[in-house]
């Protein structure tokens, strides 16, 4: 390195860090998603795969798997959803604590898949709020993956302190 690379860096000068705090905390949240699966169908299994040690969705901040929906903040729905177990879905969500993500995994909580009849929702968008669509049926582990990176992405460009001052006001 010469030494004009080395003499002046615009973010670090000395021991004082310049950023915004709407990067700061969404690094934050970006880096610390404890997702709430909510395995209905085959694709559960390939979500319990992506936790296993080939795959180890723990590299990206989210191996904290949560049972309960008040300590989560991301739903993976991976399965077929029927009309019976929407009410309870949606239920689930309603106990989420906010900010709070939705991930629909697979083609039937994408789309209904191959079900077209009266019993199962054709997407779960239909009742909740996705922010990530991941394909397959079922999809492989690394889709997951992939799907959880996107899902950091767009928390990273959100205006969280925007989020906090309209909380704190109402």
């Amino acid at each position: 390195m010469t030494q004009s690379q080395l003499s002046y860096n615009s973010k670090i000068e000395g021991e004082v860090v310049v950023t915004r705090t709407d990067a700061v905390i969404n690094w934050i949240r970006s880096h610390s998603v404890w997702p709430m699966p909510m395995g209905l169908a085959c694709c559960a299994i390939e979500l319990m795969a992506a936790g296993s040690s080939r795959f180890d969705i723990s590299r990206f901040g989210m191996e904290v798997m949560r049972f309960s929906p008040r300590q989560a903040d991301c739903m993976i729905v991976a399965g077929t959803v029927t009309y019976k177990m929407a009410e309870v879905v949606r239920r689930i969500y309603d106990q989420m604590p906010d900010p709070k993500w939705v991930v629909a995994m697979g083609a039937c909580a994408s789309s209904g898949g191959m079900y077209r009849s009266y019993a199962t929702l054709q997407g779960v968008d239909q009742i909740l709020p996705v922010d990530v669509y991941i394909s397959g049926c079922p999809p492989r582990p690394e889709a997951l993956l992939d799907g959880m990176i996107k899902l950091q992405e767009k928390i990273r460009k959100e205006s969280s302190t925007q989020d906090l001052i309209e909380s704190k006001v109402s």
